[in-house]
């Protein structure tokens, strides 16, 4: 099925994990992919790589405006997917994270994400077809200690998700969220940036509780032997895209699978200390 396809997708920081093995293997199926990511040194390496290329930093309303007149251009306003891929994830409590950086936070991970669907969404109703892959997390619908703002984001994002896809009922649009577990990545690197760079530790009364993330991150304990290749996640964006009837939701390695059961079948309290000791 994947060769009858010569369609375009828009997939969002693809400069390295899960956005660029998802470019890679949408371009490998036929689909025409444009990929995206925010500084001029991985912009030339995808176009190296062969992708059509577009600069965006989703965190910027202009430049998501920016980047969609010109896929809209590129491909005729016939836009048939979008993977809002791009991400961070801030690490820190939540009482020593301040309303300037929840809202960076929700900057990238929820309103860049709708920013992006909403442009979209003209261009896939005026052809009557369409899918918008949301990357979510396994952190989406359950929650771990010291990571809260991307917690937050990502039930957003669900929220959204959700609501949009009964909205788009009968449109011939459909909206799957991937909910990947631990994958091998870059992330983790960024994250410690973004606590370095946001959050005083001195003082704080998680400051124990911060050392101790710190060494985890330090040794590569921080990486689950769970932990699956981007590759698997971009495997699962395919389906949703060639399938007739893509899923609500795809969930990516054993815990997030398991997440969602022990959520369906424990009590709130239980639950919080599974997820206690996973924090």
């Amino acid at each position: 099925m994947a060769g009858d396809y010569n369609k375009s997708v828009l997939v969002t920081g693809c400069s390295s994990g899960i956005g660029r093995a998802t470019a890679d293997l949408l371009k490998d199926e036929g689909f025409r992919v444009f990929a995206t990511a925010r500084t001029r040194e991985d912009i030339d390496e995808l176009t190296q790589a062969g992708f059509e290329t577009i600069s965006l930093d989703v965190s910027d309303p202009q430049s998501v405006r920016n980047c969609m007149v010109e896929v809209d251009q590129a491909c005729d306003g016939k836009l048939f997917g979008l993977v809002n891929n791009a991400g961070v994830g801030q690490p820190g409590a939540l009482e020593d994270i301040s309303r300037e950086t929840l809202e960076k936070q929700f900057q990238v991970n929820v309103f860049g994400c709708h920013q992006l669907t909403r442009h979209a969404l003209r261009m896939m109703r005026a052809q009557g077809a369409g899918r918008i892959v949301q990357i979510s997390s396994m952190l989406g619908f359950v929650a771990i200690p010291y990571i809260g703002a991307y917690n937050a984001s990502k039930y957003a994002l669900e929220g959204l998700s959700d609501t949009l896809r009964l909205e788009l009922m009968g449109s011939g649009i459909f909206v799957s969220l991937v909910e990947p577990g631990p994958i091998e990545s870059h992330f983790r690197n960024t994250a410690t940036s973004l606590f370095t760079e946001e959050i005083t530790a001195a003082g704080s009364a998680h400051q124990q509780a911060y050392q101790k993330m710190h060494e985890r991150y330090q040794s590569g304990q921080s990486v689950s032997k769970f932990a699956l290749g981007p590759e698997k996640v971009a495997a699962v964006v395919l389906k949703a895209m060639t399938s007739t009837r893509p899923k609500a939701r795809y969930r990516v390695t054993t815990p997030a699978t398991l997440a969602a059961v022990l959520k369906r079948l424990l009590p709130t309290r239980w639950l919080d200390q599974v997820m206690l000791r996973l924090g």
